[in-house]
């Protein structure tokens, strides 16, 4: 009986089988003639889609030297990148949502838990969120570029790297400060279009203003118009006459503006040129201080 059960049960298991391979056959071929059309569109557009990013945004880094002065390099860069990446995350969910579709899944509870997944790490990267909308915005607005000597978060420096999350500076003495962009509330640049020399010099009380006045300033012509210095300087050297009056001594300002990074050059060879012509012209300076001598010999009184 149990053989007969068996003979009887196989056609049946046969059938189901062949059942089951013609069902899946159909479907593949209904596949193929209506969906598998839809879904190479899809891929196709993606794909044509993140090209074209891509070529925009290396075409702006490119062409950055024909946009406005007030746009640097670092600005367009960023912006490119924001724009690729953003643009790129953008197109690929699209096309996922599609193809999930055009598969049948139902989109429904993974929408669902994507969306309980982003609330969760939207909380717990709320420091690197403000990072990076803070650091978008100093790109964007231009508060500093690479290069700039800023005063930020406690901090000075010439800044070497930034990004949208950090900006690293490097100070006098070699050391790296890496800041986070939530943290830069407010910004120094120091180097920004041009620098100031603000140089003093004193020299003895009873000089002649006038007679110091003027060589102040022919030693700011020589220099204004030295080969070496007239590209870094932007402006003729001023000396508006005497900014202190001490004992014995009086403090006589000159102003110098520089490209940004020249000024210290610039106001050591101003000092070196003073240095020299007040020797040659035997100007005073002040003493080092009054010295208090006692006849020890004296009688006393």
């Amino acid at each position: 009986m149990e053989r007969l059960a068996l003979f009887i049960l196989a056609p049946n298991e046969s059938a189901t089988v062949s059942e089951l391979l013609h069902n899946w056959r159909e479907d593949a071929l209904n596949f193929l003639h209506h969906d598998a059309p839809k879904l190479l569109v899809i891929l196709i557009g993606a794909f044509v889609t993140i090209r074209l990013l891509r070529v925009v945004t290396s075409r702006m880094t490119r062409l950055h030297h024909r946009l406005p002065s007030g746009i640097r390099s670092q600005q367009i860069q960023t912006l490119a990148g924001v724009i690729n990446g953003v643009g790129v995350a953008v197109v690929f969910f699209v096309a996922l949502l599609q193809i999930l579709a055009l598969l049948g899944i139902n989109l429904g509870p993974l929408l669902a838990s994507a969306g309980i997944v982003g609330l969760a790490v939207g909380f717990g990267a709320q420091t690197l969120v403000h990072d990076v909308i803070n650091g978008f915005f100093i790109l964007m607005e231009d508060h500093f570029d690479i290069g700039d000597g800023i005063r930020t978060a406690g901090v000075k420096g010439t800044v070497e790297q930034m990004s949208l999350r950090r900006t690293v500076l490097r100070d006098d003495d070699g050391t790296v400060h890496i800041i986070p962009n939530s943290q830069i509330t407010l910004v120094s640049n120091m180097t920004r279009d041009w620098s100031q020399v603000a140089l003093k010099v004193t020299v003895a009380y009873d000089e002649p203003s006038d007679r110091i006045v003027s060589l102040l300033q022919q030693i700011g012509e020589d220099v204004r118009h030295d080969p070496a210095f007239e590209k870094d300087i932007v402006s003729d050297i001023q000396v508006p006459g005497i900014d202190r009056v001490g004992i014995g001594e009086a403090d006589y300002l000159m102003l110098v503006k520089t490209l940004p990074g020249k000024q210290y050059a610039i106001s050591r060879e101003l000092r070196r040129r003073i240095k020299e012509e007040f020797t040659k012209q035997g100007i005073k300076t002040p003493g080092p201080g009054r010295v208090f001598v006692v006849d020890q010999n004296a009688p006393a009184t």
